[in-house]
């Protein structure tokens, strides 16, 4: 049997998240992204944690291009990550790579145990785009 990766693990593990030119800067619009086949492992159990992750975001300048985001996103399948942590991450990261008007990163976990996690963090560069 072979060790070596095959395409779509390779695709992951060389992933770079990339942005685009916001081509649309006469007005302000959200973009919108559902990911529901989010895993992560559990950093105390190693059980696998599943969840829905939700983006919502104002560009500012740049967009996320949405390849680049699919893999990223893929990337956490075997990272041992707290629900809190993997949530706040993916949203440092948009932070950092699109600098948007405004951003929310919603975690929405599979029950576990009798409890269904859900946790959302917010982004905002001016008062005008904070939402509570």
């Amino acid at each position: 049997m072979s060790s070596d990766k095959l395409y779509g693990e390779k695709a992951i593990a060389e992933n770079k998240l990339e942005s685009f030119d916001n081509r649309t800067l006469d007005r302000k619009y959200e973009i919108e992204m559902i990911c529901p086949e989010f895993t992560c492992i559990c950093p105390r159990s190693g059980f696998p944690d599943f969840a829905t992750i939700y983006l919502k975001y104002i560009p500012n300048k740049k967009c996320v291009e949405l390849k680049s985001f699919k893999l990223y996103i893929n990337g956490f399948r075997n990272e041992k990550v707290f629900h809190e942590d993997v949530t706040n991450t993916i949203l440092n990261d948009l932070v950092k790579l699109l600098d948007p008007m405004w951003i929310e990163v919603i975690g929405d976990f599979n029950v576990r145990g009798n409890i269904h996690t859900k946790i959302t963090a917010r982004h905002s560069k001016t008062e005008e785009y904070s939402k509570n």
